[in-house]
């Protein structure tokens, strides 16, 4: 059964890294503060990124590698993502990190 690592980007400009088997039915428990601690005090939030994976435990342990990594490295990989496929994830925040995203 295939899996996703993503990352969210929070209202106060934090990533959050998770995984899941269906990003979008994730993304539906972060907006509505069911989903994690962390992003319940940060909403709303967005998808910025996401990546499959074959298995579950593939895309555990490159949660594991993600979460590890420094904020500024983890935004290098959403961006280097959003070049890669501009479809498929959020164009980067230009503004300043304190900055809440805009929501429609």
């Amino acid at each position: 059964m295939a899996a996703f690592v993503y990352l969210l980007r929070c209202a106060d400009g934090t990533l959050y890294c998770g995984w899941s088997t269906d990003p979008e039915r994730r993304l539906r428990q972060h907006q509505a503060g069911t989903a994690s601690r962390y992003t319940r005090t940060r909403r709303p939030v967005e998808l910025v990124y996401t990546r499959e994976f074959a298995t579950r435990s593939e895309a555990m342990h490159e949660e594991v590698r993600i979460k590890g990594l420094p904020a500024r490295d983890k935004r290098r990989l959403w961006l280097r993502a959003a070049a890669a496929a501009p479809a498929n994830v959020s164009e980067p925040c230009r503004s300043s990190r304190s900055t809440p995203p805009t929501t429609p």
